[in-house]
């Protein structure tokens, strides 16, 4: 879902031709999308009338198509971000892909996907600690420690978040 909403996020500032889109994805994220998840992605939304597709002239060129996305986009949107189910809540790019479009959310579905993520990341802390204490390997102990401080630096970032969304950027 994170590609989806990605694309829709990048379309509701702008249309955009595809090679446009896969750079503007890769620009706020990191990631590259490859061609067969950007354009049948993209068809899906064309089907579903969330974007329109119109063809632009290039000189001495075929024409690109250029994307937009409609007010059943922007909605659709809206709904993917706004929904963070507890089964996603360990996805760290699915929770990013929602966090890095926090302006299109009001404070309580911001909160609210915050909440899921805590969650979810202490039960999974709770549950690795005790895998830890019981790991006679010490490489193992080890490498399970080191994931362990990494979920205690993204719960601070967390409660940062909440208080000042500033703090967490």
């Amino acid at each position: 879902m994170w590609i989806e909403i990605l694309l829709l996020s990048k379309l509701a500032v702008e249309p955009r031709h595809g090679y446009e889109l896969r750079k503007a994805v890769e620009a706020s994220t990191g990631h590259t999308l490859s061609n067969n998840s950007l354009y049948p992605t993209l068809r899906r939304f064309v089907d579903a009338g969330a974007v329109s597709r119109s063809a632009e002239e290039q000189e001495a060129k075929p024409p690109r198509h250029v994307y937009t996305i409609t007010d059943v986009g922007r909605e659709l949107l809206h709904d993917m971000l706004a929904d963070f189910p507890a089964d996603l809540a360990l996805n760290e790019t699915e929770f990013l892909a929602r966090v890095g479009n926090f302006a299109w959310l009001r404070e309580d579905e911001r909160a609210r996907i915050l909440d899921t993520r805590e969650r979810a990341l202490t039960a999974e802390h709770a549950r690795l600690t005790g895998l830890a204490a019981g790991q006679a390997d010490p490489w193992s102990r080890a490498a399970l420690r080191h994931v362990l401080g990494k979920f205690d630096a993204e719960l601070r970032w967390l409660a940062d978040l909440k208080t000042d969304p500033r703090e967490g950027a």
